[in-house]
């Protein structure tokens, strides 16, 4: 009997529960993701009052740490395991207490072996507190 054939979004949304269940730190900093595909991931969360730096604004780290995992959610979408090669971020705004960041992380390129993501951050009013450009390296190991 032959199986049913796995669609691309139905293996991103595995490959993204089954790294989540795993991913302690994005739990801990209450990363909720709200869609992902091939490719793609959106996520959120609130900024809270551990996450402030010494001038009460929003933790350049955390902001890193949210990006990375979204574009760590898009690049292993395909099903094989992905690592960062490199990656950049330019803070434009300072995320606020209790502001809702918005996370989105898209492919612009792929290859046999290269991924290259962009991935923005805004806030609730939509201002772009931070961009991130990630280049990922794909293994040959499947995910699932």
């Amino acid at each position: 009997m032959k199986q049913p054939e796995t669609t691309a979004s139905t293996t991103a949304e595995a490959v993204q529960e089954r790294m989540l269940r795993h991913d302690a730190f994005s739990q801990l900093l209450g990363l909720e993701v709200e869609q992902v595909g091939p490719g793609y991931c959106r996520l959120h969360f609130t900024v809270r009052p551990d996450m402030l730096n010494g001038f009460a604004v929003l933790h350049g780290g955390v902001a890193f740490a949210a990006a990375d995992s979204a574009f760590a959610f898009a690049c292993n979408s395909h099903g094989r395991q992905s690592v960062g090669l490199t990656v950049t971020i330019d803070y434009l705004e300072a995320g606020k207490l209790g502001d809702v960041i918005t996370v989105e992380a898209r492919e612009e390129s792929l290859k046999h072996k290269v991924g290259v993501y962009q991935v923005r951050a805004t806030n609730q009013h939509g201002v772009v507190l931070a961009l991130f450009k990630g280049t990922a390296y794909r293994t040959s190991k499947a995910i699932l």
